[in-house]
């Protein structure tokens, strides 16, 4: 979906942006493209073989380590957050290759906890 402001009556946009196309849902539309949206960083998709914490808390327990093999749905670790104990599962089977974080480890959103390979 494309969403155009408009200030009395006169659209926002940079006189520098270039005329361009975009491709939404099989449909091309011309526009204008500006340097930001040219030079951002292209979208990866996440690596699931890196777990990492979706939210702040603390590590209560680890039920793996380095070396050990894993398959999907096996909990790894539990992480309290906003006083609930949430239970990180596998995603993949693997083996563990590193573990980031150590028990009673305070955490933020983002953090590494463990990768696998």
């Amino acid at each position: 979906m494309i969403i155009s402001f408009e200030i009395n009556n006169a659209a926002i946009m940079n006189k520098q942006d270039k005329p361009g196309y975009l491709n939404i849902d099989s449909s091309l539309y011309q526009t204008r493209i500006s340097a930001k949206f040219e030079n951002r960083k292209p979208y990866l998709p996440a690596d699931p073989k890196i777990i990492l914490s979706f939210i702040p808390g603390t590590v209560l327990d680890i039920f793996v380590t380095v070396g050990q093999e894993v398959k999907k749905g096996q909990d790894l670790m539990i992480l309290d957050a906003m006083k609930m104990q949430n239970r990180l599962k596998c995603v993949m089977d693997g083996k563990v290759k590193s573990i980031a974080v150590n028990k009673g480890a305070k955490i933020s959103k983002g953090t590494v906890l463990l990768e696998l390979e």
